[in-house]
């Protein structure tokens, strides 16, 4: 963690979705090192409603999970349709009165056949058409380098002096 108490760093800077002046107060590696910044701060009484926690230098990250083939790509869209259809059916299901469990229960079990066998289907086709050119499954997601605990300039010093205190508690030897 890095504390920012000097004068150099009383720097504001401006959301463009907040109207209000922030200062940062403390810059992390990682985001729950700075989510635990906030809930001492939430423990302490501080008004949290004027923190925000800002990543800054975002990238992408594919993370590559598995080959793909046609087998998973049929099983892939086999799970992906069977959860629709199966949602749509008890959905419609619903709308039975007479009888809107068994009715719900049974059109989701018709859905998540159907669904199943369509989402197989339009698995292996998308698969076919991308010709070979992407045989892998991934997860994509978006990872900022550094986080930053932002807080409203008119209550910065106090969130700062609550920090300082933190950091100076976890340094200190126990007995």
């Amino acid at each position: 963690m890095v504390l920012r108490h000097d004068k150099e760093n009383r720097r504001s800077t401006t959301d463009p979705a907040d109207t209000g002046q922030r200062r940062v107060i403390a810059a992390f590696a990682s985001y729950g090192e700075a989510e635990r910044a906030v809930d001492f701060l939430s423990d302490q009484k501080f008004p949290v409603e004027r923190v925000a926690i800002v990543g800054h230098d975002v990238r992408m990250v594919e993370q590559v999970v598995g080959r793909l083939n046609w087998g998973r790509a049929a099983l892939h869209g086999a799970g992906s349709g069977a959860l629709v259809g199966a949602l749509v059916g008890w959905i419609f299901g619903l709308f039975d009165w007479v009888r809107p469990l068994v009715a719900s229960l049974t059109l989701a079990a018709y859905g998540l056949i159907f669904g199943a066998v369509v989402g197989a289907i339009f698995g292996l086709i998308a698969y076919a058409l991308q010709g070979g050119r992407r045989d892998f499954s991934s997860i994509r997601m978006m990872m900022p380098s550094r986080y930053e605990v932002q807080v409203d300039a008119e209550v910065a010093d106090e969130a700062t002096r609550l920090l300082i205190q933190r950091e100076s508690a976890l340094k200190a030897p126990e007995k």
